[in-house]
């Protein structure tokens, strides 16, 4: 009783060190950083369908089908159901085990055996039955401490499958996005075409007449060929990127089409963002978790300097088959077993300090991983303000080309100018207008970019009263 008594007192036991989840700047706003906050992950706050931003139901299709599709995220569920399994088998070392045993076999022995009795036949059978129940006193919180860590994994590879489903959304969003880009082009490129075959056109006829040399009719003739091989690339380029999309929801590229269409319009990023909405990007809960069960492994590192205490039961009978039943063939055995380690070659040192080091390692990639959130959503915001001030220049630079390229052509109908002219003025205006289409799809990329940075979308999950977090503001 004295010993099942200390043993009771002992299993409260926790030699892992007091965790406090990592601290990480939060900044007011991203330059200057006034302040520091302690940080919370929230990856189970709902993202919702973020991609409803774009205002595209090609897209929000696509969306759906790639969660419930594609063999990357299939492969992520698959890798969390097991991390939640093998922190089940840890929770099963908390529980009595029992076993139930059994033999029934055919001996002989040899006549030359040492110390054999005289009356021992050559030949007998051995038949046994037996139950078997252990139990392992978790005294220093070895057990606990373990469950825990593996629960802390198991979290973590939940979020990593997050981590996993939100990069899979933005690389389907941003090819999808790229592939629309490429549509417009090649819908520019068909008119352009159409424009320089009229060109062409122009210019045999009035090299039939005499008016016209012969170079003019060739220039015409370079720059629509050189306008249907761009148009011939645009078409390849976005074969590949549907090629793309179909395997990211699980197609196979040879059945999948998407019918050309416009891109999508640009979503409205508001000014200010709350920085909270970090705390929403899986691979910070991941980490954060790795950190928490790395802690915990030093209190299972710790526990393996003290004694363990098993308490052990068994029981059955034994016969050589004539009786299984008679009392005299009943055995049992009963009482606690006790280890503990005298000299182990300094092992468990090595592995407490194994242990120490990995919640080393977790923290600093941690920290790491948080800093690189805070950067991408600077860079993002950054990227989208530049890409703004370029699409108003981009968008004046083609109605400036426009109105030269037109007048070019006015002129040199009325003799008045020479087709290089005009050759010059439609490949600018040509120029300009890629540009733009480039601009503007490079702005859906970035809005994209910039959702996956944000964990999902800037949607404020936070009451319109209250403390207020504090706000993300981009760089101009």
């Amino acid at each position: 009783m004295l010993t099942m008594g200390a043993s009771l007192m002992l299993a409260g036991c926790n030699l892992a060190p007091a965790y406090h989840p990592p601290v990480t700047p939060v900044p007011a706003s991203y330059k200057p950083i006034p302040g520091w906050q302690e940080a919370a992950p929230a990856d189970m706050t709902a993202r919702g369908p973020w991609w409803s931003l774009f205002n595209d139901p090609v897209l929000a299709g696509l969306e759906q089908r790639l969660d419930g599709a594609n063999p990357d995220l299939a492969a992520a569920v698959a890798r969390h159901d097991a991390a939640l399994a093998y922190a089940g088998q840890a929770r099963a070392a908390l529980l009595p085990s029992a076993d139930l045993q059994g033999s029934a076999s055919q001996n002989r022995q040899s006549q030359q055996r040492p110390l054999r009795g005289t009356d021992q036949p050559d030949t007998y059978g051995a038949d046994q039955i037996n139950g078997v129940i252990g139990y392992e006193v978790d005294l220093w919180g070895r057990l606990h401490n373990q469950l825990r860590s593996r629960q802390a994994m198991a979290q973590a590879s939940d979020a990593d499958r997050a981590a996993m489903q939100l990069s899979l959304e933005a690389q389907l969003a941003t090819d999808y996005v790229t592939l629309r880009g490429l549509d417009d082009r090649i819908h520019l490129l068909d008119l352009t075409v159409a424009s320089y075959d009229r060109s062409h056109a122009l210019t045999q006829t009035l090299f039939n007449g005499k008016i016209a040399a012969q170079m003019d009719v060739s220039r015409a003739q370079v720059q629509l060929d050189n306008a249907r091989i761009a148009a011939a690339q645009a078409r390849a380029d976005r074969a590949v990127m549907e090629d793309a999309v179909a395997v990211l929801v699980g197609e196979t590229p040879s059945t999948f089409h998407l019918a050309p269409a416009a891109a999508p319009p640009l979503p409205d990023v508001p000014v200010g963002l709350p920085a909270t909405l970090l705390e929403r990007r899986p691979d910070v809960a991941s980490a954060e978790r790795a950190v928490a069960s790395a802690n915990l492994g030093i209190g299972i590192a710790r526990a393996a300097f003290y004694p363990s205490l098993t308490l052990g039961a068994l029981g059955g009978v034994q016969s050589q088959g004539e009786n299984p039943f008679k009392v005299g063939d009943l055995f049992w055995a009963l009482g606690p077993q006790v280890t503990l380690p005298i000299f182990q070659g300094g092992k468990l040192k090595a592995q407490l300090a194994q242990a120490q080091a990995n919640l080393r390692e977790a923290s600093a990639h941690y920290r790491a991983t948080v800093l690189t959130a805070f950067q991408q959503v600077e860079d993002n915001r950054a990227q989208l303000a530049r890409l703004a001030q370029e699409a108003g220049s981009s968008q004046e630079a083609v109605t400036a080309a426009q109105q030269t390229s037109d007048a070019a052509l006015s002129l040199y109908t009325n003799g008045a100018t020479s087709f290089l002219d005009v050759v010059t003025a439609q490949t600018a205006l040509l120029q300009a207008q890629q540009a733009a289409l480039d601009i503007r799809t490079r702005r859906l990329a970035a809005s994209v970019a910039l959702v996956r940075a944000l964990g999902g979308g800037w949607h404020d999950p936070f009451p319109a009263q209250g403390n207020r977090p504090a706000s993300i503001k981009g760089k101009s």
